[in-house]
Order: structure tokens, then sequence, then C-alpha cells
């Protein structure tokens, strides 16, 4: 399986259910479009409908549905996501998020402030567990 071999490291650190979903998605997009980034893109954007990066790896989410725009679409293209946070949540989840990160400032933030600090948070987290 082409999927497992290329599981990204923050997906090495999830639970068997968002490895497999990645994988599943993956290979299913190998075969229709051929294995490069519009596959991984495919992947990530089946994951984010189920999962949310926290940190250093996905955590499943409360309810199933895209958490950005990018992952709304069937056969996304490159461009701004929310990188793995579920930017569809509520302010309260993602203030949630955030204290569990550590994030200063969090309780002035607005949503897409918050969506911002923990991007770059999960980016911090992504490189010091590498």
């Amino acid at each position: 399986m082409p999927g497992r071999k290329e599981l990204p490291s923050t997906l090495e650190r999830s639970p068997k259910e968002a490895q497999e979903t990645w994988i599943k998605a993956h290979d299913s997009a190998v075969e229709t479009y051929g294995e490069g980034e519009r596959a991984h893109r495919t992947a990530f954007s089946a994951l984010k409908h189920s999962f949310e990066k926290v940190g250093d790896h996905w955590e499943k989410k409360k309810g199933r549905g895209p958490s950005d725009e990018q992952a709304k679409k069937s056969t996304p293209k490159p461009g701004k996501t929310a990188e793995g946070v579920d930017a569809n949540a509520s302010k309260q989840h993602l203030y949630d998020v955030a204290t569990r990160l550590g994030i200063p400032g969090r309780s002035t933030m607005t949503k897409d402030e918050l969506v911002d600090a923990i991007k770059k948070a999960n980016r911090r987290a992504t490189a010091k567990a590498r």
C-alpha cells in the first residue's frame, strides 16, 4: 500500500483510525489521479472531515464535516488551508484547543486569530517532534 509507506509523521503519532482514514483516501486518490501532491491533498481533505490537528498529531473531532473551505472540495486544489485546524469549530472549541497548547493571549483573540495561533503552535510542535 503506497499510503502506508508515505504516512506523514503527524499521522504516525495519531490514532490508528486517523492513519487508516488517510491511507485509504490516499490509495484511492493514487488510483484515480496517480501518485503525487494531488493524492496527498485529497487524503488530507478526507482526514479533515473526522480529525483535527492538535499540536504534533491528529485527534478525532466531535462531529463530522470539513474543517475549512479547501476540505469542502471533493478534489482540493493547492491553496490556503487551515492546516488541519478545525476552522469551522466554535470559538469556544478553538479557545479550548489554544488553552491545551498553551497559547498566550488567547482570551482576547478573535476566532480567526485563534485559528492562526493554533496553526503556528501546531507547526512548532510538529517541528519539535521531528
